[in-house]
């Protein structure tokens, strides 16, 4: 026998030993529950490109969240998909106390108060130019968006949002956010800035989900440059300045090295979003019997906690869930 002093696998010879030096574990409690809201009344639409996740009305969403409830996942962030008759140019439907998104956040927090509630800060979900801030001449204006976006947060707020996520990524959002809400008395509602943002392919699946794709041109004039990893350190400093509760990079899986890049230098929680795109794939390559979708997908969220997010808004949450019972 060779003379090693020391032999890892040791700590590998069994289950138990394997489970006492684990360095990191997924936990439901990790997860937040991205939900997709429409008009109508016992609604429910497949979205085409992602299997098992559906468009729900009021009633049936308010049933789904006591659902996983019931499984643990305490968080939902709530994406609203219009008819392109309430769009317009200043996503005026946004601030509509009895229109879909709001009146449903407020139901939602009435039925369910230890539901932890997010929502979305952007214009493109209302917006008939489908980009997420303010158009003029074809241009995505900066400062004229800002306004937009705080009184969008303050309805979001009143509503019963818990957190709010700015995902436009205007600059100066968070602080103008920021302000806005403690003006108005919400000092307590966190912000989750969607910081490091990219300008990725992988958002395709969920663009079909809310009808928001651009009407023209694309948002790499705002959304980052998947190229650049230092430009991450800008926009966390930034947010960090101005108020953000929680440091968000999207997507997850192919920015692996940015999560670990702010959680290396920001002392906020960390969140990733673990996308559409990410999520479509593991099931299209399941559903060809390619791969084991069950494993890859748990091996994709703990590559994501591993990577330094203690928050993973995904898709997978409800049958991550399920999968612990």
């Amino acid at each position: 026998m060779i003379n090693l002093t020391q032999r890892p696998r040791r700590n590998r010879k069994n289950q138990a030993i394997r489970n006492l030096v684990k360095e990191n574990d997924v936990m439901v409690s990790d997860l937040i529950f991205p939900l997709f809201l429409i008009d109508g009344k016992n609604k429910k639409t497949q979205i085409n490109s992602m299997p098992n996740i559906f468009r729900l009305s009021k009633d049936l969403m308010l049933k789904e969240i006591e659902t996983c409830l019931k499984l643990g996942i305490t968080t939902f962030d709530i994406f609203p998909s219009l008819n392109d008759k309430l769009k317009d140019k200043k996503a005026t439907e946004s601030l509509n106390k009895k229109g879909l998104y709001l009146s449903t956040l407020k139901e939602i927090k009435k039925q369910f108060p230890e539901a932890v509630i997010m929502t979305d800060v952007a214009m493109d979900p209302y917006s008939s130019d489908g980009h997420d801030g303010f158009v003029k001449n074809s241009e995505i204006m900066n400062d004229e968006t800002l306004e937009i976006l705080a009184k969008m947060a303050v309805a979001q707020a009143e509503s019963g949002a818990d957190i709010i996520g700015p995902s436009d990524m205007m600059d100066g959002r968070v602080g103008v956010i920021r302000n806005a809400l403690d003006k108005y008395g919400y000092s307590n509602v966190s912000i989750m800035s969607y910081t490091a943002k990219y300008a990725s392919a992988f958002y395709g699946p969920f663009r079909e989900a809310l009808q928001s794709a651009p009407k023209f041109g694309d948002k790499k004039t705002y959304q980052m440059n998947p190229a650049n990893s230092q430009e991450a350190l800008i926009e966390a400093d930034l947010d960090v300045i101005e108020g953000a509760d929680f440091l968000m990079v999207k997507p997850a899986l192919s920015y692996l090295d940015i999560i670990k890049l702010l959680k290396e230098n920001f002392s906020l929680p960390i969140a990733a979003y673990n996308v559409s795109g990410e999520y479509s794939m593991v099931k299209a390559a399941a559903a060809k019997g390619w791969i084991d979708g069950d494993k890859i997908r748990d091996e994709i969220l703990l590559s994501i906690k591993r990577a330094g997010a203690s928050v993973i808004l995904t898709y997978f949450a409800k049958e991550f869930a399920l999968s612990k019972k």
